[in-house]
């Protein structure tokens, strides 16, 4: 008991003498410690830079986004669904340039959700993983026109199909996709980008889902250099469905922004290329365009163990507004042309694929043509800081 009182009583006076010791003394004069500015701690060790993933000025990066589009009203065409065994004599049997037409009609509604996610999974000075599973749906609404379609879709086997106007109007298309995309700074200028995309497309629903082994891969990777906090370009190349068919292209970067942030470029061509105008940093304009495409699966026609599959590709010219409305989360409205790249059909043999890229001859199952409607799309997303 003592020992703790004169323990107490010695913490106080040792308490009350430092509080004397750290205060200024009345006439006393202060100590100039700017005399040591020129002494410094010398630290040998070298400091290695990286190249940062963005540069200033670029609309905020979406982690997560949940959207709507919807296409305008417009027409359609669809030919004979052929198979190789249509005509043993010369394989499908399709006139490219004049297709006989055995579908027409309206779609009066086209559209859906869209949900996107992009999270970054390790976040890094010297590396950055970010991952994503999205979600894109298609539902039609079509009214064919009278006499249409002229003829029954016969499969091989000599039963009836249902025609393709109504499987779209039925069940739709679907795109389920997860997206790795890899960030590796070289040093502080150059760097690597390497993105991998395992696509799910078809008329599937979710309690029947199509096998996974009608999986089709994109992969892009592309070599840049970070110029200072306003430039970057970059070049690579990519395997990509972006155009409905399996394809090989060239990919260039180009990202600028004007010294006082209010122009911009950001160019990921050929899957999107915009012109960026910020406003003030929380609302932002771009207009350019997307590259969208998938080669989606139609079970009604995929027989004999072969995949029958519709090769859609759209371009889309575009406006788009961002803005902030609370803290990180923004909204984007777009409006813009939907216009048709590729609505063709082929059959597939087994589960694999066949490179026809722009200038190949092998011929479609189906050749078919949409007309080109405004299309508008709304989202609410969480972005970045």
């Amino acid at each position: 008991m003592k020992h703790d009182l004169r323990f107490s009583v010695f913490t106080l006076l040792l308490l009350v003498c430092s509080n004397f010791g750290f205060s200024q003394v009345e006439g006393e004069e202060e100590e100039d410690y700017s005399i040591y500015d020129s002494y410094e701690l010398e630290d040998d060790t070298p400091i290695k830079r990286y190249a940062k993933p963005t540069i200033l000025g670029m609309s905020p990066q979406k982690f997560i986004s949940v959207g709507y589009d919807i296409q305008m009203p417009y027409k359609y065409e669809f030919s004979d669904v052929r198979f190789p065994q249509s005509n043993p004599n010369s394989g499908y049997d399709v006139e490219e340039e004049n297709p006989n037409i055995n579908e027409t009609g309206r779609a009066k509604f086209t559209g859906g959700l869209r949900i996107k996610t992009n999270i970054p999974i390790i976040s890094k000075s010297s590396f950055v993983w970010q991952s994503g599973i999205n979600y894109m749906e298609t539902s039609y609404d079509i009214s064919e026109s009278l006499n249409s379609p002229t003829n029954p879709v016969i499969l091989p086997d000599g039963t009836q199909a249902r025609t393709l106007g109504r499987i779209l109007n039925e069940d739709g298309l679907k795109n389920l996709n997860w997206t790795n995309t890899f960030f590796f700074p070289l040093n502080e200028t150059n760097f690597l980008v390497f993105q991998g995309q395992m696509d799910l497309s078809g008329n599937y629903d979710f309690e029947n889902l199509q096998s996974l082994s009608t999986i089709r891969y994109s992969l892009a990777a592309v070599y840049g250099k970070r110029v200072n906090d306003y430039y970057r370009w970059g070049i690579g190349v990519a395997r990509t469905y972006r155009v409905g068919n399996l394809n090989y292209v060239p990919v260039i970067m180009y990202d600028w922004t004007s010294e006082n942030r209010k122009w911009g470029t950001e160019i990921l061509f050929p899957a999107r290329a915009y012109v960026r105008y910020n406003f003030n940093p929380n609302t932002i304009l771009l207009t350019g365009f997307d590259l969208e495409g998938q080669s989606y699966r139609i079970d009604d026609y995929s027989v004999d163990g072969n995949s029958y599959e519709i090769r859609r590709g759209e371009v889309r010219p575009k406006i788009e507004l961002q803005t902030k409305i609370s803290g990180f989360i923004w909204a984007s409205i777009q409006a813009g042309y939907r216009w048709d790249w590729s609505y063709d059909a082929d059959q597939l043999d087994g589960n694999g694929d066949f490179f026809r890229g722009f200038f190949g001859d092998q011929q479609f199952g189906m050749v078919n043509s949409l007309d080109n409607p405004l299309f508008f799309n709304v989202s609410l997303n969480f972005v970045s800081p």
